[in-house]
């Protein structure tokens, strides 16, 4: 068996030199995979080359890996229950909320619309400020737009799979109440994993339920949204617009409807970009493997049933 401290960054070569520097600043030796009892998969754009990684690395009892969503790497994980597998979980909120919040003000305040003209037009726009604020999803991401929140007097709804209490939170909802949960809101901000129970969440049903001037903002998964159904409700002035960081599908393909639509915004799944996640990675990861060297498990455990 490998030493706890003998810790794998997969690929060796690449951007993420500081996931190396974070290892050693844990107290960890970096080595290849095979001596190795954890590997911290650092390519993200390659989900389906950490497979021959993980079954030629025996000794490695832990897998970290660099995402909040898992959905690339579940299968992955049900072939190999028996390690320890981490995610990301949380590492991120603060920008991704930070991101969700500017799609939904850039949207309820017309500056979609304004930023895509030639000439002075007539004024239009919805205050978040004192409005309400419907949120899928009672992880880190949902913790930190209703943290950042405070002081604008927003009514808050949250819907999550469990329903209990939460700070700063009017309500919580279960999933089955999802249309409910929409019915006053001017904006709905998408921040749920994308699983069996959440792909398609978001559908013809839910979209009718939501007020003619809201804005539906997904930082979440694209599945989780039925993408024609949304098209039909936005081609049809049924909701105010779409302000999407992740689309289904993705990358959403050149000519799709979504890309002409005047009342759609699109970011390209940047709601947490290099330039922030780098850094939040690094220090989870020092973090991590600081937990692993004193044998306690490290943060982000994913559920391989669950999926998350």
């Amino acid at each position: 068996m490998a030493e706890l401290s003998q810790i794998a960054v997969v690929p060796e070569a690449g951007r993420h030199e500081s996931l190396k520097e974070a290892v050693r600043e844990a107290g960890g030796v970096v080595v290849a995979p095979g001596e190795a009892s954890a590997i911290v998969w650092a390519d993200p754009a390659h989900p389906n080359d950490l497979g021959p990684v993980v079954e030629q690395s025996p000794t490695a009892r832990w897998i970290a890996l660099p995402f909040a969503g898992v959905e690339p790497y579940v299968r992955l994980i049900r072939q190999f229950p028996d390690r320890l597998w981490t995610c990301a979980r949380d590492v991120y909120s603060r920008p991704v909320a930070e991101h969700a919040i500017a799609l939904a003000t850039s949207g309820l305040r017309h500056i979609v619309g304004y930023a895509r003209e030639s000439q002075w037009t007539e004024p239009h726009g919805h205050m978040l400020v004192d409005g309400r604020l419907t949120i899928f999803g009672g992880g880190g991401i949902a913790s930190e737009i209703v943290r950042l929140l405070q002081g604008w007097n927003c009514e808050i709804t949250v819907v999550r799979r469990n329903p209990r209490p939460m700070d700063g939170v009017a309500r919580v909802l279960g999933s089955a109440e999802a249309a409910e949960a929409v019915r006053r809101a001017d904006a709905v901000i998408l921040a749920v994993p994308l699983t069996a129970e959440t792909a398609g969440l978001i559908g013809a049903d839910v979209l009718a339920a939501m007020k003619p001037h809201a804005w539906l903002v997904n930082v979440a998964r694209g599945g989780v949204v039925d993408t024609d159904a949304l098209v039909k409700a936005l081609v049809e002035g049924a909701i105010g617009g779409a302000a999407l960081d992740v689309t289904d599908p993705e990358p959403l393909p050149e000519g799709h409807p979504l890309w002409v639509l005047s009342n759609v915004v699109i970011t390209p799944h940047i709601a947490n970009t290099p330039e922030m996640g780098i850094p939040l990675l690094a220090a989870h990861i020092r973090r991590s493997v600081e937990a692993w060297l004193r044998g306690d498990e490290p943060p982000g455990r994913v559920d391989p049933s669950a999926g998350y």
